[in-house]
């Protein structure tokens, strides 16, 4: 793993195929751009993360979740509006092959806009990118760069953290949105109560 890398640097790893530290509003997370299906293979493998847990994708606008072929139901449109950029994943149905790349089951995937200005830098010079925190599955999320060179220490595959400032530390929420129906997965920044008013 390389040390502290800048913005160009991360685009130019991650338009490569590179997996990247980066910082976000919340957490650091561990980033493959979708464009490169086997950095998102490895991403799982560099988490120690269960190639059945889904892999959220980090957006920079709602025309990005166009392009992936993917429909924004008007419960999503909603809960978009109200609180991206931000701390809410939005889980809804999209094609089969995105869903498999991401590692759903079902044919969902979860999408967030970060209220990070240099991370959406990246998003708008690389798309969309598949992400999870910067730890090992099931431990304690990353939410400073040198917690991150930690987490990894002599652990292949990383190729740079993006310098970034500290993020809150506490995850974003995770709701699923249906047809007329929404539930929360992942309790985290948003409340149950902010969401339902939010759909009201």
């Amino acid at each position: 793993m390389t040390g502290l890398i800048e913005r160009d640097e991360a685009v130019r790893l991650l338009r490569a195929g590179g997996i990247v530290a980066v910082p976000t509003d919340t957490v650091y997370g561990v980033a493959a751009s979708l464009a490169h299906p086997v950095a998102v293979k490895r991403l799982f493998e560099i988490k120690r993360r269960p190639t059945t847990t889904a892999l959220p994708i980090l957006i920079e606008s709602l025309g990005s979740i166009e392009l992936l072929g993917v429909t924004w139901p008007p419960e999503a449109e909603r809960l978009s509006g109200a609180f991206w950029p931000g701390a809410l994943t939005i889980v809804v149905a999209v094609p089969h092959e995105l869903a498999a790349l991401v590692g759903s089951t079902r044919d969902t995937a979860g999408f967030r806009m970060p209220d990070h200005a240099l991370l959406r830098q990246v998003l708008i010079d690389v798309g969309p990118l598949a992400v999870s925190s910067a730890n090992d599955h099931g431990e304690a999320p990353c939410r400073r760069a040198a917690e991150v060179f930690d987490a990894f220490a002599g652990r292949d595959g990383l190729s740079g953290v993006l310098d970034g400032a500290e993020g809150t530390g506490e995850v974003s929420t995770v709701v699923e949105v249906g047809e007329a129906t929404w539930r929360v997965l992942r309790q985290g920044a948003i409340s149950r109560e902010e969401i339902a008013f939010a759909l009201e």
